[in-house]
């Protein structure tokens, strides 16, 4: 599981900057659910072969009772209890304030792995300026400045040094005999936990869940027509007894690590509320991440003629990107529709295992320029020669020749649908690369 690190600290010290620094995007994933009137976001990074996930939160101030502020402390209070690392984020040109101290004494109550970082240190001697911060009793401040980005790789070395994790080994072979990793996944009372029950109690139970802590997603074996599956739940799912039981818990950090360790994703979506902004974001996140996934849109039988063609028309524009992925209407509470989801599972699953062999790879490639050649670039035209298959789940084809930077994007989604209508790659994202050979002259004097 990757690790989670959660920025904490009062309003204004730059946790946003930095968090926007460790993801390298201004990206966000933000839980936007009912009830809350500030958000958290949530962010993926990497450094090196070390992923990880970022929490942004925020100003903090744990002693508020009432109002937006408390709102505020509440989200936070969340995002601390989800990370594996705090960073506590102080100003270094403001010095130490009664609300750094009132955080301070909070988080070291928690007794959590904490990093004091002091942002906006840029040209600031280290040590005189930075001494005030030792009396929050949280061991050595590490200066930082997030708009610059100094100091900010030696913080994040600290931060994942600080959980002994190992370095990640290569990827392996995928066992064809190993069950399919399957993840439900969707925002808050979509029915995840209804669909759930409704399999395990229908399919026999091979095996019962399997240890987790409060932030791993719980993986539940079981097999279906002769087919291994696994299933990892991100609603929660509990064994009480020799009963299970779904309690509807909407973890952002638990979702996002189990669409990481899934095979497939499938995508729950409300028929009653349609596509909301966190249903994309989520869709985004599956994209991303490089997982076959399938859409299934439930309480399909809760709604009329006109609000159908609603969500339909809905999830063709606000799920465009996903239009590769098969979608199903279902109703998990009357267990309608639901057999014809595990086909499209198993499609999905084989398309992002596919094996593609290079000569197919290669005629292809041809016969697309053949047909429709790339745009000329300046004064070149690309030139695509051979492809080859460079990953699975999701696969990753890679093309080689010469001046492909001017490859454009349009075309290269013109090579992807011909690569997956002749594959037949249903439900998974296809990557299509591109890699130009080196110039031999290029380095020459003359």
């Amino acid at each position: 599981m990757k690790p989670v690190l959660a920025i904490v600290g009062r309003p204004n010290v730059g946790k946003s900057t930095l968090f926007n620094r460790l993801t390298r995007s201004r990206d966000a994933i933000v839980a936007d659910f009912a009830g809350l009137t500030r958000d958290r976001h949530y962010g993926q990074g990497r450094l090196g072969r070390r992923e990880y996930i970022v929490i942004d939160t925020g100003g903090f101030e744990p002693t508020a009772e009432s109002g937006i502020v408390k709102e505020m402390a509440k989200q936070t209070r969340q995002a601390v209890a989800e990370a594996d690392v705090v960073i506590f984020v102080v100003d270094a040109r403001a010095g130490v304030s009664a609300q750094d101290h009132d955080i301070a004494d909070y988080l070291r109550r928690l007794g959590k792995t904490c990093l004091l970082v002091a942002n906006k240190a840029e040209g600031m001697i280290e040590g005189a300026q930075l001494a005030e911060f030792y009396e929050l009793g949280l061991g050595e401040v590490l200066p930082v400045s997030a708009a610059h980005g100094q100091g900010v790789r030696g913080m994040l070395d600290a931060a994942l040094d600080a959980l002994h994790m190992p370095e990640p080994e290569e990827d392996a072979e995928p066992d064809p005999d190993a069950p399919i990793r399957l993840a439900v996944a969707g925002r808050p009372n979509v029915g995840k936990s209804t669909l759930i029950n409704t399999w395990l109690g229908e399919e026999r139970l091979v095996a019962f869940d399997l240890p987790g802590t409060t932030r791993d997603a719980i993986s539940v074996p079981f097999e279906r027509a002769g087919k291994k599956f696994e299933l990892i739940d991100t609603a929660g799912l509990r064994r009480k007894g020799k009963v299970f039981e779904a309690v509807e818990k909407f973890s952002v950090v638990k979702t996002l690590q189990a669409i990481e360790s899934a095979n497939v994703v499938l995508l729950l979506l409300d028929a009653e509320q349609g596509v909301t902004e966190q249903d994309a974001h989520i869709a985004g996140f599956v994209l991303d991440a490089g997982r076959a996934v399938v859409l299934a849109v439930n309480k399909w039988d809760a709604v009329d003629a006109y609000q159908r063609e609603l969500v339909q028309r809905s999830i063709e524009s606000r799920l465009a990107f996903l239009k590769f992925a098969e979608l199903h209407f279902i109703s998990a509470i009357k267990r309608q529709g639901l057999g014809p989801l595990w086909g499209s599972i198993a499609k999905a699953h084989q398309a992002a295992m596919r094996k593609l062999p290079t000569p197919q790879l290669t005629r292809l490639l041809q016969e697309a320029v053949q047909f429709q050649q790339p745009r000329r670039s300046g004064m070149y035209r690309p030139k695509l020669r051979y492809a080859h298959q460079g990953g699975m789940n999701p696969p990753v084809i890679v093309v080689h020749g010469n001046s492909l930077d001017g490859v454009t994007d349009a075309y290269k989604r013109y090579l992807e649908g011909r690569f997956r209508k002749a594959f037949d790659l249903v439900g998974t994202p296809l990557r299509v690369e591109m890699k130009t050979a080196r110039n031999p002259y290029a380095d020459s004097d003359s």
